[in-house]
Parts: C-alpha cells; structure tokens; sequence
C-alpha cells in the first residue's frame, strides 16, 4: 500500500487531494478484503494461451460463452492452459474495444457466471482497455449532457493547438468535434476514432474509476490482464504523446494494485512499436508489466519463410537478451485479432524490404492498413490477412500450406516465452473477404465466427486442411508442454547454420536439452547433427549423432538429448 501511495503522489506530482487519496486507499483495501481464487506464480512450459472472442461459436439460442466453453472443453481443453477472451462486454464498433460499460458482460454471450463456469476448465486473461470508451457509454453521455460526476473525464482541446507531434496510430482526425447539451462543441482527443473516447488520466477521479474496473476483473478471475492501447494513456500537447513518463507511471500503479491484491496476476502491456519502446513496459524487472507482446516476431516469421532465409530472424532473437531472467518474460504469438503489425520491423528490416513484403502478400490477397506520418505521408503499418494466407501462395498446395504453417508454429513454440495461438490458428482458418464486404473493415478478414455444427463437422472431416491443422498443431504444442527445456526462462540460444537452416538450443535448470532445427526452404537440405544420440520429440524415433540427416522441404525438427 504505501508504493501504491508513492505511485500516485508521483502521478499527480504530490498534488492530490487527501480526500482522493483515501479514496484510493479504500477501494484497494476492499479488493484485498474479498476472497479471490489464488493466482500461479510465474509460468512454465504448460502455459499457452488460446486467443478467442466470446461470440466465436454460435449454437441455436445459446448464449456463447456457454457455447464456447463446451467447444473448449471439447476441442482445446488438454491443449490450452489459459483462454484470452477477447473484449466481452458491451461494446458500440472496432469488434468489442469500444467498451460502453466495462463492468458488464455482452448479454448475448452472457453473463459473469458464465465466466466463472468458463473459469473452472481454464484460467482467464481479460482485456483492460484502459486508453479510451465507447461514445456510447454513460461515462461520455455524463460529460456531454453536463453531469458534474464526469467533467473532465475526457480531454478537450481548442482545435488550433499544434498537435503534429503526436504520434498518429491511424489516418484519421486526432480531434472529434462533439455538441454538448448546452449547444456548445467541443474537440475531443480521440486517438483512435471518433467512437473510442481518451479517458483524460490527469483527472485522478478517472483513474480511480479505472482502479475499480481493474479490482472489478481481478474478482472475476483475471490471472492475466491485457493492457490495451497502454502506450497512449497519458496525453501532454507539444509531445509525442506515447510512452510518457507519466504512462509508465500509471502502468507501475497498476502493477503495485495487482501485486496487493491478487499476487501472481500477469499484466502485458500491448504496445505494438519498436523493439527498445516495448520492451520499456518491463521497467526495472519488477515494477511494470511481466510480459509484453513480442511484436517483431510475426512478421519476421513471415520473411524468413518468404525469402527463404533465417538471418534476419536469428540475428534479432539473439539481439533480445535476458536482462530481467526469471522476474519478466515474453508473450510470443504469430496471429491475433488485429493485423499483422509492420512498425516493430522498423530498425531490424530496410524499409525497402519491409515495402516489398507487403507487396508480395498483397499480391496474394493480403489487405493493408495505412497510417498518417507528421510529414504529410503515410506508411503501411498493419497486414491484414489469416496467418495461413500470409505464409502462402493462392496457388499451394495445401500440403505445402499445411507444411509451412507448422513450421512458423514450431518456430513460434521454440521461442522464450508464453506462447499465445489464436482460434482462427488452431482452426485452420483461410481468409474471410465475405466478413471484409459485409462489416466494411480491413480487420474483419481474420475475425470469421462460426456455426458450431458447422465447424465441428469441419473438424471430423478426414484428411481436410482444416482437420489436418488442428491435429498437427495441437500435436505440437502438447509435445511442447511436456518438455521443461521450453520452459519460459531456459536458456536460448540461436544460429543461421546456412542461410536457410535455422538453428535454436533451448537448455533447462534441469539439464533437459532440445535442439529445434527448421528448414526454410521448399528443397531438401542435408545437416550433420553432432556427436549425441538424439530422440525425435514429434515422431518419438531415435536418430544417431555424427550422421547426416536430410531434412525435406519446411521440415522441422525438435531432438532431444
């Protein structure tokens, strides 16, 4: 309590009213007062996350998330450790992350207890979408209709302010004009669209509302909590406006909040920048966030398998490091919700290089989202595609797709770190150009929903790419479960044997080794393996050392000894 008390004199610059703080101090107390269900401490090789929404699956009327926990229970449950459910409260547009009341579960997935009943097959990670709510909420209806409760609680800014320091996500207006109910109009920052409004931080009221939405999801289970959008909280003109002292400020406040009141909860902060801004969400190891997204590595999987070549991807894994070993980990992923994010390639690739990918992927039915830059021009930022798709040709095979989706998978599962799989992954999914013509969005590609009689007549069918998939990567990650040398913490190291043969040597506490080997390219490579007897995890065969091995097209190969 008192670091939380430290926190928020910080934040307000020792200003804060002593009627505040106490406040503060209160709400804090009660959530530690409730009897919460305890939380893991850290993580291990059984860890992997499943990404979904809570209306993935559709069952006549049920409601579904009773749907998707016996599609869970059915499908994924001996797979998956933790389930990410995707926004499930009542929300007005961006498929759930323009929240109108965050203490609400969606009514047609739903209520808390069926989160709880979720809860009792998985543990939870619940979005906190701390930047900004919808339009539509009371929160911002309070404001406009002049409710004193929420003066202040968005940031209104004279239009004629020199905002073009500021770091745009999107090419779209900064400002949203709004008419209160006075007749007046007021700008509004709105970072993302005009239906998602900031939540204006430097109002400690805000905060404290924003306290009791987090205290409200660690009592319903969260073991990890997804910071959304966290980079942009705190806004200040004539800056940048992203990754402020002020925002890692907040972030620590959060972490001190959790650590007293649900120790072992797991916050990730999703800052989809470069590599040196994410990795600040870390802090000191123990202060801030114990995960961020690894943002780089989905896109530079994706080139590795395009050209052929490792060197890029081996050469940035062993810039990472592991300064904060053992306190702080990564949270690895290939595919999500959103896109495929171009701006963490900035700095490991040429922008030329980038420029062609997304040509290439383009070329191949791959959508593209664009953002304005301070000079006037605007860049690609985010590929929006199935990750199926964008390893692949129109023309594959679906051997060769199946071939080069488990490689990216394995190399994903071979990473340090907590790996996360999104539904549309395990499913198979190619991409939904009807999703993109019928909700008017680029992102809609990669969010199809299903009939469950449907998807799980798809998933029986013999030898169809989609059953295929899902035996194959559920394989590979219950192989990966059962191996302590891909524990989160196990030493990593990582080498281009040749160009297009890539090397990674995971080694635990314990002495467990594994050696993971992946061709890159679409012809036979032969490797000499070194002087151990090795056992094959994915086939159980016995290979001996000092042997040369010819590995087929996009082989993977994960030995221990």
């Amino acid at each position: 309590m008192k670091k939380i008390i430290e926190l928020l004199s910080s934040v307000y610059d020792s200003q804060l009213d002593e009627s505040v703080m106490q406040a503060f101090i209160s709400k804090v107390g009660q959530g530690k007062g409730r009897h919460l269900q305890k939380r893991k401490q850290g993580w291990d090789e059984t860890d992997v996350v499943l990404i979904t929404y809570a209306d993935q699956f559709h069952h006549k009327n049920e409601k579904t998330l009773k749907t998707l926990s016996g599609f869970y229970n059915e499908w994924l449950n001996k797979t998956f450790s933790h389930i990410h459910l995707l926004p499930f409260y009542p929300w007005s547009s961006d498929d759930g992350f323009s929240v109108i009341d965050y203490h609400q579960v969606s009514p047609e997935c739903g209520d808390w207890q069926d989160i709880r009943q979720l809860n009792k097959s998985t543990r939870l990670m619940f979005d906190f979408v701390c930047n900004h709510i919808s339009a539509k909420s009371n929160w911002f209806k309070g404001y406009l209709a002049g409710n004193p409760d929420y003066q202040n609680f968005f940031i209104s800014v004279d239009p004629n302010t020199d905002l073009s320091a500021v770091t745009r996500p999107r090419a779209l207006p900064l400002l949203s004009p709004f008419t209160l109910a006075n007749g007046s109009q007021e700008y509004i920052w709105t970072t993302f669209s005009d239906d998602q409004i900031d939540l204006n931080f430097a109002n400690p009221q805000v905060l404290l509302a924003m306290v009791d939405v987090l205290l409200h999801y660690l009592k319903e289970g969260a073991d990890y909590i997804r910071l959304d959008a966290v980079g942009y909280m705190w806004k200040t003109p004539g800056t940048r406006c992203i990754h402020l002292e002020k925002t890692h400020q907040l972030v620590k406040l959060f972490r001190a909040v959790v650590d007293e009141v649900a120790p072992g909860t797991v916050l990730i902060t999703e800052t989809n920048v470069p590599h040196q801004d994410n990795i600040s969400y870390l802090g000191n190891g123990h202060d801030e966030a114990q995960m961020v997204y690894q943002f780089p590595l989905p896109p530079l999987v994706l080139h590795a398998i395009h050209t052929g070549s490792a060197r890029v991807l081996s050469q940035w894994a062993n810039s990472l490091g592991d300064d904060n070993h053992g306190n702080t980990t990564w949270f690895n992923f290939l595919a999500s919700h959103d896109g495929i994010g171009l701006n963490p390639l900035r700095g490991i690739l040429p922008e030329e290089d980038i420029l062609q990918l997304v040509n290439n992927l383009q070329d191949e039915g791959a959508l593209v989202n664009w953002k304005n830059n301070p000079d006037g021009t605007r860049s690609p930022y985010e590929i929006n595609v199935t990750y199926m798709d964008a390893l692949n040709r129109r023309d594959s095979s679906d051997e060769e797709r199946l071939a080069r989706f488990i490689l990216a998978h394995a190399i994903l599962l071979s990473f340090p770190g907590v790996p996360a799989i999104y539904v549309q992954s395990i499913l198979g999914s190619r991409n939904d150009y009807a999703g993109v013509e019928k909700l008017g969005y680029n992102r809609a590609i990669n969010r199809q929903k299903y009939e469950l009689d449907e998807i799980e007549s798809q998933l029986r069918g013999e030898n169809t790419l989609r059953e295929q998939v899902y035996q194959k990567l559920s394989h590979l990650i219950n192989v990966r479960k059962k191996q302590p040398a891909f524990h989160p913490d196990s030493t990593f190291e990582t080498q281009s044997i040749n160009d297009s043969l890539l090397e990674i040597k995971r080694t635990a506490e314990n002495g467990s080794r594994i050696l993971a080997l992946f061709n890159m390219r679409d012809k036979t490579q032969s490797v000499t393996l070194p002087e151990y007897n090795f056992e094959d995890l994915m086939t159980g065969l016995k290979i001996n050392g000092k042997a040369t091995y010819e590995m087929q097209s996009y082989q993977v190969l994960w030995l221990s000894y």
